[in-house]
């Protein structure tokens, strides 16, 4: 049996909004692809035992009562490398009917009936496009191909596919080889522009972990103020600005992204930021590109001059464990977003990776008031579009809305943290209001010749030997641990 698809690109799981949201007509993200909500309610059997082997379960990551729920043991399941014709052939099949518009339900069932949990990443992503009947029963099919029940998982309640993708992560189930290129055949039937990052088999993006944000590619020509087609995030490109009396029609206790660069300061509004997600500018005959990602709380920038051509950074519309994949516009090269790095194209192949400088999380009168010459970006982001001081209410507020697996629990998910990369290259995090309350106390804030300092009511880092400032930016403590597993945390008295 087939079922049709009904439009596939607006086919989701999660109750929940694209990456961006506005409705102005202006096409700054108010033609989003939504996902729809899913209505599937878990039942009460649990599956939420330690095995009987002994082996403990995970910490739970998700949003709804995390700390409810623990992760079943991992399932056992063959090497990457191992060959099963039989699921390949399945897999082939299901792929085949969605090129023609159809999720083929027999075809998953015989894949279901091979056993092998490698294959319920591929079950993860049909899971992101298909619900209802289709959902129980690829529901099930994870199930019986992990032996894994999620029944009890509280974030069963968001979403079928952002429960069984969180368990996927947390117990790092291997893929099976051919994973990319059946991954890449339901993805680009959403949006074609992404064959060039699955067509890529040298990259070194983790597949498993990427996923679709809900919007489509974001392809325009630098400076092309136009609407994205059919939906996207669209980057701002060398935005209009104005001086800080200019600047007055943003509320003094808002937030703004405070860069200084070449003796240059910029404030980037948070409502504006919201809507663009990424910037590409000159800042003090510097070229930057400036991400952010609303799902981490993450503004970085990111140095982009280069001798032999000038990167465009643009949103992809995928993410990868809830933090957006950005890419060159030039050359199809995938960056991590977190490190700068390429992880595909061209700029993989050369070995880039970007250099970074600080961005402060500050008010919009502290920054000013510490940077008395400082731009910001108009009123009207010089495109003549007018945003919503709180253009996405409180979405994030209950933790990550998609898909991170396993938390690190020694912060609060959504704890904000200064993260540095120390000059040795160890990775560390100061939780922001500990370092606040610290300085108000006198204190100083300083860990493995990392010290931190106030710039206004934000935070930078410093070498604490030479006093050279770090990059730093500031972030959700998921976002910076699970990209910096090793970090070091620092802890007031310690």
């Amino acid at each position: 049996m087939t079922h049709r698809l009904a439009g596939l690109a607006v086919v989701g799981t999660l109750a929940l909004a694209a990456c961006s949201s506005s409705g102005d007509g202006t096409g700054s993200g108010d033609d989003v692809v939504v996902a729809t909500p899913d209505d599937t309610a878990p039942d009460d059997s649990t599956d939420n035992e330690r095995s009987a082997s002994g082996d403990e379960t995970i910490a739970h990551g998700g949003a709804v009562s995390a700390a409810s729920y623990l992760f079943p043991p991992p399932p056992a399941s063959p090497a990457e490398d191992e060959s099963n014709p039989a699921a390949d052939a399945a897999v082939d099949r299901i792929v085949r009917g969605i090129n023609a518009g159809a999720l083929d339900t027999a075809a998953v069932d015989e894949l279901t009936a091979t056993g092998d949990a490698r294959y319920a990443w591929f079950v993860s992503d049909l899971l992101r496009f298909f619900r209802g009947a289709d959902g129980e029963q690829l529901v099930d099919s994870f199930e019986s191909l992990t032996g894994r029940s999620i029944a009890a998982d509280p974030d069963l309640q968001q979403g079928q596919w952002l429960s069984v993708t969180n368990h996927l992560i947390a117990w790092d189930t291997p893929a099976y080889a051919g994973y990319r290129e059946d991954k890449g055949g339901i993805f680009t039937q959403v949006e074609p522009a992404w064959s060039p990052f699955f067509d890529d088999a040298d990259a070194t993006i983790d597949w498993r972990h990427l996923s679709w944000g809900g919007v489509l590619v974001d392809d325009r020509p630098l400076d092309d103020p136009d609407p994205c087609r059919g939906g996207c995030i669209p980057a701002l490109d060398d935005p209009e600005t104005t001086d800080a009396a200019g600047g007055d029609w943003y509320p003094d206790d808002r937030t703004v992204f405070g860069i200084v660069s070449v003796g240059e300061a910029l404030a980037i509004p948070l409502n504006i930021a919201e809507i663009h997600e990424m910037f590409n500018l000159t800042l003090g005959d510097e070229r930057l590109a400036i991400p952010y990602c609303t799902l981490c709380g993450s503004a970085q920038a990111f140095i982009t001059d280069r001798p032999d051509a000038e990167l465009v950074m643009r949103t992809s519309g995928l993410l990868s464990r809830s933090n957006k994949v950005m890419y060159d516009l030039v050359s199809d090269s995938v960056f991590d977003t977190f490190t700068g790095a390429a992880v595909s194209g061209p700029l993989l192949d050369q070995g880039v990776v970007l250099d970074e400088t600080t961005v402060v999380r500050s008010t919009w009168s502290e920054w000013k008031r510490e940077h008395p010459d400082t731009r910001i970006i108009a009123q009207d982001g010089g495109i003549g579009r007018s945003y919503e001081l709180d253009p996405l209410g409180r979405r994030d507020d209950d933790g990550p809305i998609f898909p991170i697996g396993e938390a690190d629990d020694r912060l609060g998910v959504q704890e904000f943290v200064v993260g540095v990369i120390a000059d040795d290259g160890t990775p560390i995090a100061f939780p922001s209001e500990d370092a606040s309350a610290a300085f108000n106390a006198g204190e100083s804030v300083e860990l493995n010749g990392v010290e931190l300092r106030e710039s206004g009511d934000g935070l930078v880092a410093v070498d604490a030997t030479t006093g050279d400032e770090l990059a730093a930016h500031e972030a959700f403590w998921f976002a910076w641990s699970q990209f910096h597993p090793e970090t070091l945390l620092w802890s007031s008295g310690a």
